[in-house]
């Protein structure tokens, strides 16, 4: 079993993700989110012996060598990593609180590299050649009122992300990022329609993401299809421009 960590794995994208890479026989999914939920128990019961589902608070990067060592590493050889949880700190700059940037940068920062820390020692361990990919977001590469906090944090990851790739290349492991347009998630439930309308007229097919195309690209990258990939930020945002 090619056993892959899929973080935020309660949320609509990271379910998604989780989904569409249980598709393919070959893998088992380890998600990782506060605690279970419906749509993990609908998991757990389609993919009884492939999905485990293990509560994990991410705004707590400090324990996750703990969480590896004590229940990640009984499990299994770890062939890939999916940092996608992620917590969104919406305001303007000027009204920035260091509480809720400290919340955002442990989960959508910290935490995802030191879950990569874990995983790459993992593969090392075990000579897996193995494939990490980071949910990052359209934010990082265009502007939107509001999110320039969050944005920089997406932006980090992408940073991280090339270098991962660039110190591990050698040995056969890859890092890439994939940046998702807006999509109707539980993230996107505070914008109003005419907000989520004007967003979506700034791409070019004037309409929200669908997870399930960034879940095929998120399985792509993961599989030895995507062999000679490494280092990228591929943009699934239905064009945004």
């Amino acid at each position: 079993m090619k056993w892959i960590i899929v973080t935020g794995d309660t949320g609509g994208l990271g379910s998604e993700i989780a989904q569409t890479i249980l598709e393919d026989k070959e893998y088992g999914i380890i998600g990782i989110s506060r605690k279970e939920n419906e749509v993990t128990k609908a998991l757990k019961k389609v993919y009884a012996e492939r999905y485990i589902h293990i509560n994990f608070d991410l705004e707590n990067p400090n324990e996750i060598k703990k969480l590896y060592l004590e229940k990640i590493k009984k499990v299994g050889k770890i062939y890939g990593l999916v940092n996608n949880s992620a917590y969104a700190y919406d305001d303007i700059i000027t009204n920035a609180k260091i509480d809720a940037l400290e919340t955002m940068f442990k989960i959508n920062v910290y935490s995802p590299i030191m879950l990569t820390k874990c995983a790459i020692r993992d593969m090392l361990l075990y000579q897996t050649k193995g494939s990490i990919v980071h949910i990052t977001s359209v934010c990082a590469h265009t502007g939107y009122k509001g999110l320039s906090m969050y944005a920089a944090t997406k932006g980090a990851l992408e940073a991280f992300s090339k270098t991962t790739a660039r110190e591990w290349g050698e040995i056969g492991i890859r890092s890439n990022c994939v940046a998702p347009g807006f999509m109707e998630t539980n993230m996107s439930t505070t914008l109003s329609r005419e907000q989520k309308d004007r967003i979506y007229r700034r791409t070019s097919l004037k309409l929200a993401t669908d997870p399930k195309s960034v879940g095929e690209t998120v399985r792509f990258l993961i599989s030895e299809k995507s062999s000679s990939i490494t280092g990228q930020v591929l943009h699934v945002d239905n064009g945004t421009i």
